[in-house]
């Protein structure tokens, strides 16, 4: 897991701690709040305190899907705030989603398998110990079927993630033009106080 790659490693994270403050933080990893299969910490990979940038961690063994510690700044607006949590949300309700649907094809997978190999008479470990396995043709009913089957699911998570990163990346421009704004923006002159005559 690298924000980083290795040959700027030398410069770049000292120079990160250097301009990143006290205040930095990387936002809490909320793996543990899953509701799903996936219980548990989503990876255990902890970013240095000091960074400044969002890290990707390792796939996740349950939804396959790598998750992102997100870095905090210090001064943080509201609307960056809100950006920021929005995407801890997608990213959570996405790896809830694919663990659980994981989850659910692997169980019916095998369940396909032993109700197939059954059928045939055989057991699904041979003698040797070997697992016994289905050919392509087979395995491609069961495909058919679990898609099928999984159609209108599958089309809601779709409808729901482009909702989701329509509402991110309006969040986004959002962020984009406040930044402009606020270095653009004329800075208030400090006045030196009068002295009463």
């Amino acid at each position: 897991m690298a924000a980083l790659r290795p040959s700027r490693r030398v410069l770049v994270p000292p120079l990160c701690r250097a301009f990143a403050g006290p205040g930095c933080q990387l936002a809490p990893e909320r793996g543990a709040e899953r509701r799903d299969a996936a219980s548990g910490r989503v990876s255990g990979f902890c970013p240095p305190r000091k960074s400044c940038h969002d890290w990707i961690g390792p796939p996740d063994k349950h939804s396959n899907l790598r998750p992102v510690h997100f870095y905090i700044p210090e001064n943080e607006s509201p609307l960056e705030r809100k950006l920021r949590q929005l995407r801890q949300e997608t990213q959570e309700w996405n790896q809830q989603f694919w663990a659980n649907q994981n989850l659910t094809f692997r169980k019916e997978k095998e369940e396909f398998i032993r109700s197939r190999l059954k059928a045939r008479g055989l057991e699904p470990r041979a003698g040797s110990g070997q697992k016994a396995t289905l050919d392509a043709e087979e395995m491609a009913d069961f495909y058919k079927e679990f898609l099928s089957k999984n159609f209108l699911k599958h089309m809601c998570y779709n409808r729901d993630w482009y909702k989701r990163n329509f509402a991110i990346t309006f969040c986004m421009g959002k962020v984009a033009l406040e930044r402009v704004w606020n270095k653009l923006r004329p800075k208030p002159k400090e006045t030196a106080p009068r002295s009463p005559p």
